[in-house]
């Protein structure tokens, strides 16, 4: 089922398997994704690790994870575009951003339950028949049942996240930043400037949350994208230390083995080779 608006707004539900896998594992630029899980067992690679995914797990992708799936799964898909919705442009509406998506380093999942399902379920209801319903209204009732999708899978991972129901704007934000600019800017006084605040500002603030470093968090989104690169694409390690923003490859490698364990020329070998241990991911 999908929509396409007259400014090539697309917004599709996918629930054939093979529909589903060729979307994932060919995504489009700033297209965003939802998962929802149906059944228990799901095995997925996201970014090179393994997650297990049971009966009404939420899981939010954007157009740079690399997806993998090898084993039947069982799945709604829900996908959007920018020019449909922009989240960032309407984060007001959402507050999504650096939350659901942009954020970072950490795969967003939500373990729906009880009244949560029911109240998705008559939503994802509502979004079914009027992806179907053509009419000059669809495209803008479309966009409000997206929103409120949006608007409760946001509240239910602000709450899985910290029990006081917070996760402060000034976070949000700063995961956004260092996901936009993480291959230009690698300090965390890059990040505090255009926060305004100062770097021990942001050091308390993260620490008082009981949340990693503002430099770890810049340190992880780095590795992310290295691990991504050297393992889905064929560029060189010389290439993909560029491409992050590193001087040389010798500073490269230096900073890979030490956040890995292993060196970046031994990573690439060894996974294109097949011979990397998926198992050592997380389970959801």
């Amino acid at each position: 089922m999908k929509f396409k608006g007259k400014t090539n707004g697309s917004i599709e539900l996918i629930y054939d398997l093979n529909d589903q896998i060729k979307t994932l594992e060919n995504q489009k630029p700033s297209e965003l994704f939802l998962l929802w899980f149906q059944s228990d067992n799901n095995i997925i690679e996201i970014d090179h690790r393994t997650f297990t995914f049971n009966t009404n797990d939420i899981v939010f992708l954007t157009e740079f994870h690399k997806v993998v799936i090898s084993s039947e799964v069982n799945l709604k898909l829900l996908k959007w575009n920018k020019p449909f919705y922009c989240i960032i442009n309407h984060d007001s509406e959402v507050s999504c951003k650096g939350v659901l998506f942009y954020g970072a380093t950490t795969l967003p999942i939500i373990h729906t339950k009880g009244e949560e399902v029911d109240i998705l379920k008559a939503v994802w209801k509502v979004l079914e028949y009027e992806i179907q319903s053509a009419d000059n209204l669809q495209e803008e009732m479309l966009q409000m049942i997206l929103k409120r999708i949006l608007i409760l899978c946001t509240r239910l991972y602000r709450q899985s996240m910290d029990a006081n129901h917070s996760f402060p704007d000034f976070v949000r934000e700063y995961h956004f930043l260092v996901e936009q600019h993480f291959k230009e800017l690698h300090t965390v006084q890059d990040y505090a400037d255009l926060l305004h605040k100062s770097p021990k500002t942001l050091a308390n603030q993260f620490k008082k949350l009981g949340s990693k470093s503002p430099l770890q968090f810049i340190k992880d989104r780095k590795m992310l994208e290295a691990r991504r690169l050297l393992a889905y694409s064929k560029q060189t390690v010389s290439e993909v230390a560029y491409e992050l923003g590193f001087t040389d490859i010798q500073s490269f490698s230096r900073f890979f083995k030490r956040e890995e364990g292993q060196s970046p020329v031994e990573f690439q070998r060894l996974n294109h080779e097949g011979k990397i241990d998926n198992t050592l991911g997380i389970s959801a």
